[in-house]
């Protein structure tokens, strides 16, 4: 016979096993969901495009950004990261990402929003670059789940262009 030791052992090692697979199971049910998020973004105006003065373009711009991401939620979201980036070419690099607005969504509830912002983050060029200067801004997101991988994707958003001119 088997020593009471034993017995729990093997009925401890069974459970952990079946929690294991139930876990995989429900990381590989995310896989299932496939999100139609959308999103348009909208600029107001450009409050302020001048040229610092060590060279670099600057420019603030008022933005209504609205998107519904829902379908990016389910039970295995925890939470969603995302930020609004533009996008453009130079010369001298044949992509530039500068960062201009970021959020946290932590819930389904509140994935579907309309804001009015200015850009949170500055919008510089290292360069006298930007004058006339087509771009698209593109939202992307994180999702990171409770358990699993974490994944990422974006919407671009082109047709964007800054004046000839300093403001």
């Amino acid at each position: 016979m088997h020593s009471f030791g034993y017995r729990l052992n093997g009925l401890l090692t069974f459970a952990v096993t079946i929690l294991a697979l139930m876990c995989v199971i429900a990381s590989l049910s995310d896989n299932l969901n496939i999100p139609s998020p959308s999103a348009e973004i909208q600029i107001m105006n450009i409050n302020w495009f001048q040229k610092q003065p060590k060279g670099s373009d600057e420019v603030i711009l008022r933005m209504n950004i609205s998107a519904d991401l829902q379908s990016l939620f389910t039970w295995n979201t925890k939470q969603v990261f995302i930020f609004v980036a533009a996008e453009y070419e130079t010369r001298k690099n044949s992509l530039n990402q500068v960062s201009l607005w970021d959020a946290i969504i932590p819930a389904k509830e509140r994935a579907k929003f309309w804001i009015r912002s200015s850009n949170k983050y500055r919008f510089v060029d290292h360069g006298k670059n930007l004058r006339g200067k087509e771009f698209n801004l593109t939202l992307h997101w994180h999702v990171m789940p409770k358990t699993g991988k974490m994944f990422a994707d974006k919407i671009v958003m082109s047709g964007y262009s800054l004046p000839e001119e300093y403001i």
